[in-house]
């Protein structure tokens, strides 16, 4: 497996670059892949974009010092659990999270500028989860396809619930909410 020090050395091999002047760092699908997020990863000061898809990664750890951090996706890989944000949780923008094995909401409510939140192909079992996001009041674009939620339901009656949930979201899963929805979802006709 490859260590995230590791993975941080070959980044400035291939980039020419220090990791830590750098507000952008790829660390996604390493050969052989990244099986834990470590300290190494708070050597990254500047970096606004940090990228650690595809990999083995199974658990969260603190960012502390990544004080800049906006984008943090960690799609593909193995996390059951969102945790350990407190430490950007005021920076961070966008939480890339699909294609895991998340089962709950918790760990997000803290992320007050979270404007995005991909977490399609999880295991997401109940639609209360949702409403552990609705402080969030900056949240507009949220990716919940592939989840045991929808699995009831048409697409259609599902983006639906999703408003019901999250009425100041203006994109499920990738298509932008249409007045028509708000209305069913508030129930109140625009007329």
């Amino acid at each position: 497996m490859t260590t995230c020090a590791q993975a941080i050395k070959n980044w400035e091999a291939a980039n020419g670059v220090a990791a830590e002047d750098a507000d952008y760092v790829k660390l996604y699908c390493q050969m052989p892949p990244i099986a834990k997020m470590d300290n190494a990863l708070i050597s990254l000061k500047n970096c606004e974009r940090l990228a650690l898809s595809t990999n083995n990664i199974d658990r969260m750890i603190s960012l502390a010092g990544m004080s800049k951090l906006k984008i943090l996706s960690l799609g593909r890989n193995l996390i059951k659990k969102i945790e350990r944000l407190e430490d950007v949780a005021s920076t961070l923008e966008e939480i890339w999270l699909s294609y895991n094995q998340i089962n709950s909401l918790d760990g997000l409510a803290g992320c007050t500028n979270l404007t995005t939140l991909y977490i399609s192909n999880n295991q997401i079992k109940a639609w209360n989860e949702l409403d552990k996001l609705a402080g969030l009041a900056n949240l507009r674009d949220v990716l919940f396809v592939g989840n045991p939620i929808y699995d009831d339901m048409p697409k259609e009656q599902a983006r639906i619930e999703v408003l019901k949930r999250l009425p100041q979201v203006a994109k499920i899963d990738g298509d932008m909410v249409k007045p028509t929805e708000r209305e069913l979802a508030t129930g109140i006709s625009a007329t």
